[in-house]
């Protein structure tokens, strides 16, 4: 095995189980033996569990970029709705990196996992920018769609944590908030202002 191959594995192992336990919870002991590898082998492609446990969580992150990737054709509302059943899969595959990732006051937080956070709602507000072809968006639309995209995380984390609404409205129900959210928007908007395009 190559020695990427050899640290993707462990990541994977990390990943699998993330999804049982808190990943502050998870040991090297417990890595090495889902991997079936031994402890000096695991020091020899990671510093510290810490360093793994970052890397993990950035595989999350960019599952997440690689959810929001892919825009299908058709009117903004379809194509937001495939991006957020994108973010939705991802974040259930990963549902405890995902939930470490953005829990307050995690003990694995770092400016790293941070900044990775951020790359991912950078993604998804140039989405929804593109989907809606605004090119120049007004300061309060850019507020608007940064407020979405708490939204979005917010319910996630408890949708993850209590699955008290089912799967498929998920995806229909955060795109109808960024909906009722522009058309708020559209309101206050100066006139003259480029922001929510007409109709939305």
């Amino acid at each position: 095995m190559s020695p990427q191959a050899r640290r993707d594995d462990l990541i994977r192992a990390a990943l699998d189980l993330f999804g049982s336990r808190a990943p502050e919870l998870v040991t090297v002991d417990d890595i090495v033996a889902r991997a079936e590898v031994s402890r000096p082998l695991f020091y020899r492609y990671f510093s510290s569990l810490r360093e793994l446990q970052v890397q993990a969580l950035r595989t999350v992150t960019d599952g997440l970029i690689d959810g929001l990737a892919g825009l299908e054709e058709g009117p903004p509302e379809v194509r937001l709705r495939a991006a957020v059943r994108g973010l939705i899969d991802v974040a259930d595959h990963y549902r405890a990196g995902y939930i470490a990732l953005l829990r307050s006051g995690s003990v694995i937080s770092t400016s790293e996992t941070d900044a990775a956070i951020d790359e991912v709602r950078n993604r998804a507000v140039a989405l929804i920018l593109d989907a809606l072809g605004v090119t120049d968006p007004s300061p309060l639309l850019s507020l608007t769609l940064r407020c979405w995209t708490a939204v979005v995380e917010g319910a996630l984390l408890s949708w993850l944590q209590e699955r008290t609404v089912p799967r498929e409205s998920l995806d229909t129900w955060l795109v109808d908030q960024l909906t009722a959210m522009l058309g708020a928007t559209a309101q206050h908007e100066p006139a003259g202002t480029t922001g929510v395009p007409a109709g939305s």
